[in-house]
């Protein structure tokens, strides 16, 4: 976390800027100046990442440094140098300076950009690595940044088949208070800057670490949030009213005559979240539209709703305001407005999105908190309309269309219904988070049953998802999310089937939570907490240790360690093995068990549970003796070790990951179609097929199960007497028969892939081709079924 006066920081020098961004005529202008004919040797990074870019329309953040210290001035909208001071970070203002060196430019208009194209995002990236800026051990004196431009990094990478990392947030985050910056509430996600925060590295750096990405056959997925900020100086120059600044925020300006209906901000703190009475006290009188369709991180005396009072604020002209704001997430976070009249809130993220991509050199954008983006009035006692709002739509549309519009891609990081991400993916972002089947795998792993993980599969195809515009991933810095939004919201009412008993989407959902706090919490696992209503707070391999029973995470013996690994396998094959993009993290890689919740109390005083399972790692051994990362989160234990020790090891979970991966990238499973998720003849096996881009077919075969498997794989999309080979070893598995079935053997926590040709088109004629008998090599027994 970063304390630091932000006084020193740079920031863009807006001093000679009129009042809509223009460059001024005199000295200090940030106008492009013409370009002089360049002597340079070879090609330049620009020139190789963006080839249809002109070298001088890299647009530049003139940026200036203030002097370190207090200023000698009192923080307060009636002093023109403390107001001067927040325009010179405000995010808006880079907006407008960044805006204003790309207008006009034939560069921008060179790429596609209409509608989302997932394919292409995963012919880009189709492996990635999920880094988090807190946890990341580096070399000594060598900052996060750094250490991900490191080309040792990049070589062990290029080994495994990983070909981009997800870098999280890393400009300065948090808030200002006077002339003091505050910390980050949420692992900055509350951005406040389009400035690196030092305590990840520079500029320079983070456009090397892009660099060393390309050469390596890599690229870097950067951040932007265009739900909302943090309460920097942005928020505290819409607070004090000034010009465009309050349309950047979903935020009311209440009259001093019915301040009575607001409650007292405590002594020390900005803002109070208001209760559900005085919600529906400023609904009535007609100020806010009041409750929306969930509260998230609700906790009772925190966040009781999604508003929040100021106390009174003094503008310019020394008049007392006093606002309430919208926030989806923490109160430090204040939601966007996207369809003021200013449209403040729009240059802001547009701003950030093309600093990221055509100044720092990011070959493609998360969008984060990205589905929150319209709230409307509803009817009288129903809650406001919040999620699944057209508005979403179009400014997803708009964000993902810029993007595109200079060659790169975005994703979506958000939980949503299936038909919310059917409908974003038809115009919005290219990609989308896969969290409908992500707590369904863990719940097959738990029960031993796919059950419920096929029935998301099979949702997802009725419902028009393309599993190959979903990121597919093991642990990220959040919790295991288990909201099952699909099933909690619009579908809450719906009928579905599991286990024997008929219940309806919202029974389902808690049913399905309850078998996973069951199973990986408490008495099961006493490691693992529950995170508020969103999930558990866990590491991929402390779901597995939970899985196979051990509450001791201290006394885990090698031979649990290698157990540990099978199962981890078996994951990263459900999600490498199927179409779209595998991601995972530091945490996967080394095998990373959750610290001891002793060890982040601190962090956790507020009810945040997350922090335990974002321990430390040191990924490539840079600092051997290292306690913490450099800043300061506590080391966790590793059952896996460093990257160079695994990949000098045939048997460990790198090196065995690095063949999944190849077989995933020689058949392209990665941008194949799932055309059937079919019925198992076992309760722990789940079946996909796909369709290969070359015309044949691959079919994963899994066994979420402790026990042996044998019997019988039928599909009707396997067509009669093709050939059934074993993708990892070449060994042929059989012939699809007249049932379009054939025979397979599966140990415990055991995956395949398996290649589906069919038979040679002379061979087809009209009795049905060839025989369905299995040869001698599968008559191992009969079909086994639970």
């Amino acid at each position: 976390m970063n304390n630091s006066v932000p006084g020193p920081e740079p920031v863009l020098d807006r001093t000679h800027l009129d009042d809509g961004g223009a460059p001024a005529a005199e000295g200090g202008s940030t106008a492009v100046e013409p370009e002089a004919e360049p002597q340079v040797p070879e090609i330049t990074f620009d020139e190789q990442f963006y080839p249809a870019r002109p070298r001088s329309l890299r647009p530049t953040a003139r940026r200036r440094h203030f002097m370190p210290g207090r200023p000698p001035f009192d923080p307060d909208a009636r002093n023109s140098v403390y107001v001067e001071w927040l325009r010179n970070q405000s995010m808006l203002g880079d907006a407008k300076v960044l805006a204003r060196q790309l207008s006009g430019q034939a560069s921008m208009w060179q790429n596609p950009y209409a509608y989302p194209d997932p394919r292409a995002a995963v012919e880009k990236a189709s492996v990635w690595f999920t880094a988090y800026p807190l946890s990341l051990i580096t070399r000594p004196g060598q900052t996060f940044l750094a250490a991900l431009g490191d080309a040792e990094l990049w070589e062990a990478f290029q080994q495994i088949g990983i070909k981009a990392i997800h870098i999280g947030p890393v400009k300065l985050a948090g808030g200002v208070t006077g002339w003091d910056h505050t910390p980050s509430v949420d692992g900055h996600f509350d951005r406040i800057s389009m400035a690196i925060d030092p305590l990840f590295g520079t500029e320079d750096e983070f456009r090397a670490m892009c660099e060393v990405a390309t050469e390596h056959g890599g690229t870097i997925v950067d951040d932007i949030v265009p739900g909302h900020t943090g309460k920097g100086a942005d928020f505290r120059l819409a607070e004090m009213n000034f010009r465009d600044y309050p349309g950047i925020y979903h935020m009311i300006d209440i009259p001093e005559s019915d301040w009575d209906l607001l409650p007292e901000v405590p002594e020390g703190e900005d803002s109070v979240n208001i209760d559900v009475a005085t919600e529906r006290a400023l609904q009535q009188a007609g100020y806010i539209i009041g409750e929306l369709q969930r509260v998230i991180f609700y906790e009772p005396g925190v966040k009781e709703t999604n508003w929040s009072a100021t106390p009174p604020v003094l503008d310019t002209n020394g008049k007392p305001h006093r606002w309430v704001y919208l926030h989806y997430f923490k109160a430090g976070q204040p939601s966007i407005n996207w369809l003021d009249p200013t449209f403040s809130g729009m240059r802001l993220v547009m701003g950030d999105a093309l600093h990221s991509l055509v100044d720092l050199g990011t070959g493609a954008l998360r969008l984060d908190a990205n589905g929150f983006l319209g709230v409307e009035k509803s009817a009288e006692e129903t809650p406001g309309w919040s999620e699944g709002h057209p508005l979403s739509a179009a400014a997803n549309q708009i964000i993902g269309s810029m993007v595109r519009k200079v060659g790169a891609f975005t994703f979506q990081e958000l939980n949503l219904s299936i038909d919310d991400i059917k409908a974003t993916s038809e115009t919005g972002p290219d990609l989308s988070y896969d969290f409908v089947t992500r707590p369904a795998y863990h719940h097959a792993l738990v029960t031993a049953d796919t059950e419920f993980l096929r029935l998301t599969l099979r949702l997802a195809r009725e419902i028009g998802i393309d599993q190959a515009s979903l990121v597919h991933a093991l642990q990220n810095h959040d919790e295991l999310t288990y909201e099952l939004v699909h099933f909690t919201t619009k579908h809450k009412d719906d009928l579905y089937e599991l286990d024997g008993e008929e219940l309806t989407g919202a029974e389902l959902a808690h049913k399905v939570q309850q078998t996973l706090r069951d199973g990986i919490t408490g008495e099961a696992a006493p490691y693992n907490l529950v995170f508020t209503a969103n999930g558990i707070a866990c590491t991929t391999a402390s779901v597995i240790t939970a899985v196979l029973g051990i509450t001791e995470l201290d006394s885990i013996t090698e031979e649990q360690a290698a157990e540990v690994r099978r199962v981890h396998l078996l994951l990263a094959m459900y999600n490498a093995l199927q179409p779209g993009v595998f991601a995972l993290s530091g945490w996967d890689l080394c095998g990373m068990l959750p610290l001891d919740r002793s060890k982040v109390a601190r962090l956790m005083a507020r009810g945040d549970t997350r922090w335990i399972n974002r321990g430390a790692h040191d990924l490539m051994g840079f600092d051997p003796s290292a306690q913490t990362s450099t800043s300061g989160m506590p080391m966790a234990r590793a059952l896996y070790g460093t990257l160079p020790e695994q990949l000098e090891d045939e048997s460990s979970f790198a090196r065995q990951l690095t063949r999944i991966l190849e077989v995933r990238d020689e058949y392209g499973i990665a941008k194949s179609a799932l055309i059937d998720v079919p019925d198992v003849s076992q309760r722990g096996m789940l079946v996909m097929v796909h369709q290969l881009v070359d015309g044949g077919q691959e079919v994963t075969v899994l066994n979420f199960s402790g026990q042996e498997m044998a019997g019988t794989v039928r599909s009707e999309a396997l067509e009669l007497g093709s050939e059934v080979t074993d993708a990892f070893s070449g060994e042929a598995i059989g012939t699809v028969d007249d049932l379009h079935s054939f025979y397979l053997q599966l140990g415990p926590y055991e995956g395949t892939a398996l290649l589906v040709t069919p038979p040679p088109a002379e061979e087809d004629n009209n009795d049905g081709g060839a025989s369905g008998a299995f040869d001698a090599s599968d008559e191992q027994g009969p079909e086994t079924y639970d």
